[in-house]
């Protein structure tokens, strides 16, 4: 695994712990609005130095979050994973669920306590919101190995201008009662001059009112 960023402390990243978060090199998705762009062509390798302070940081801090770029598709994530675990701490891990296998192998090595899955689209619209194709069935099939996990989870989709109310709809019926779905706001990248606004608060908040017709737990954040 290549860290290419680490943030030494965060009260927000990881519900109820104290946590560090660590950024992964790579993604496999080309999110046009994606707020970690930089990170794709990233030269730095802190893997080494992010593990100093790990021991370091024994006692003090609860929790890792691991994020990127998509985790998942480091080869070695769940020796990694193993790795934090065995030092005392929690795990968070944030993922595009592109990778269930993946995530299957975390889960039933008892590595994980706690996932959030950015749900990015609706299957007609993914391919155009991500930048590359992808399979719809297995983005389906991470959203039903995190729900039927036991671990402690989360779902989210930023809502970029593209998606409609109904699209909205679309996914909280994907997710479902009793687990937390968050509808993050999209903010213009600093770097495209031509990117559409966002929606504004009062949308947002009509389309959080609708998906809670089919999720109960849908918050804006």
């Amino acid at each position: 695994m290549k860290i290419v960023k680490y943030i030494k402390n965060s009260l927000i990243d990881f519900p109820r712990h104290i946590s560090c978060v660590a950024f992964t090199f790579g993604c496999n998705y080309r999110c046009w609005y994606c707020h970690n762009f930089g990170l794709l062509n990233e030269k730095a390798d802190l893997t080494d130095e992010f593990f100093e302070f790990l021991e370091s940081r024994k006692g003090w801090l609860d929790g890792v979050v691991i994020c990127g770029g998509e985790p998942t598709i480091q080869p070695d994530i769940v020796d990694v994973v193993r790795k934090i675990k065995a030092m005392g701490f929690d795990v968070k891990l944030d993922t595009n669920g592109s990778k269930p296998d993946v995530l299957a192998k975390l889960f039933e090595s008892k590595l994980i306590d706690y996932v959030a899955m950015d749900i990015k689209a609706p299957k007609d619209k993914l391919n155009a919101m991500i930048g590359v194709q992808a399979d719809f069935d297995k983005l389906l099939n991470s959203v039903n190995i995190i729900k039927n996990s036991g671990v402690e989870c989360e779902f989210r989709t930023t809502v970029t201008p593209e998606l409609t109310a109904d699209d909205i709809i679309e996914l909280a019926k994907l997710v479902g009662d009793d687990i937390p779905y968050y509808l993050q706001p999209y903010r213009k990248p600093e770097m495209m001059l031509n990117a559409p606004e966002p929606l504004s608060y009062e949308t947002l908040k009509n389309y959080e009112k609708l998906a809670k017709t089919y999720a109960n737990l849908v918050k804006m954040r």
